[in-house]
């Protein structure tokens, strides 16, 4: 299947890293290549490092970048390892990064990765699979507990212990191996009266054990520091997000770049020391046109909040 992935926001993107010709910019996400060429064709003698953990993505994006490779080094890697990969090539600062977090729309609509509740395939979910760690592991070998603290944190699924006792109930009659085994026995988990109204039963559980696999949560939460220290003055860090868990990390993170004074407030000055590395651009998250809503319906929850090194 072809690596199909419409980038969101991307007009907004890309005004908001505020591209200089000659500047050093990371695409943490590349994906398909989307927000990495709307980059590329921005700079003259400026450099992208492309990254991603997904082989499959960097297949798609050297040939939807074809034209910019002078411009490009691809790197295969978890956007939460910033500092390294630039110490790894040499590069001490860049002047903007770009990160479009969450599963991908290719990842979706490819049945065998295991991502989609409404196709059947093994249970996967890897965004990089050279990992041993799958939906697998997690669904058939995490305790009832494990999973009732995934299934609430990571999905905010209100059925979640009862879902969490149903999957250990059915993988103790037999191993729970692919999506639509794991999607019945959650319907069977959820009263009937609850599937008829909101999301797909399953959506939420499925975002939970997704997360988990990949560790999105704890990965975003270090890429932010370190991306905001590898900023020039005047940097850019651009952060989508697709759901409330991701947006309130984002949001909280910026805060605490723009204010890290832990001193009491009683205090009448600062005696921590801490002071800010950067400032939040956007005092609301930037949300996808009207327009781009009818083009993607993917992007309907969408959020893009900016950072600024200082």
């Amino acid at each position: 299947m072809e690596f199909h992935h419409l980038s969101v926001l991307l007009e907004e993107c890309i005004e908001n890293l505020n591209i200089k010709p000659n500047g050093i910019y990371i695409d943490g996400t590349m994906g398909g290549g989307g927000h990495s060429l709307a980059i590329c064709q921005k700079l003259t003698t400026g450099r992208l490092i492309a990254i991603d953990q997904d082989l499959y993505a960097h297949e798609a994006a050297k040939k939807t970048l074809k034209d910019h490779l002078n411009k490009i080094t691809f790197v295969h890697d978890n956007f939460a390892n910033i500092k390294s990969i630039l110490q790894n090539l040499g590069i001490e600062k860049v002047d903007g990064v770009l990160l479009d977090i969450g599963v991908s729309s290719h990842q979706l609509d490819e049945a065998e990765r295991g991502f989609s509740y409404q196709k059947d395939a093994p249970l996967d979910m890897r965004m990089d699979n050279t990992n041993d760690f799958s939906a697998f592991d997690v669904v058939n070998t995490y305790s009832e507990e494990q999973l009732y603290q995934v299934i609430w944190n990571y999905g905010e699924e209100r059925w979640a212990k009862r879902i969490a006792k149903f999957i250990v109930e059915q993988r103790q009659q037999k191993t729970i191996e692919t999506t639509a085994e794991l999607v019945e026995c959650i319907k069977k988990a959820v009263p009937k009266g609850a599937r008829k109204e909101g999301p797909h039963p399953a959506k939420r559980t499925f975002q939970a054990i997704r997360i988990e696999v990949n560790k999105e949560l704890e990965v975003l939460e270090k890429a932010i520091v370190d991306a905001t220290q590898q900023l020039n003055t005047g940097g850019r860090l651009c952060i989508i997000t697709f759901h409330s868990l991701e947006d309130r990390i984002v949001k909280n993170a910026f805060r605490l770049q723009q204010n890290p004074c832990t001193c009491p407030k009683e205090f009448p000055v600062c005696v921590c020391g801490k002071k800010p590395l950067g400032k939040v651009i956007t005092k609301k998250a930037i949300l996808p046109s009207s327009q781009e809503l009818e083009q993607n319906h993917r992007s309907r929850s969408a959020k893009l909040r900016v950072l600024e090194r200082i």
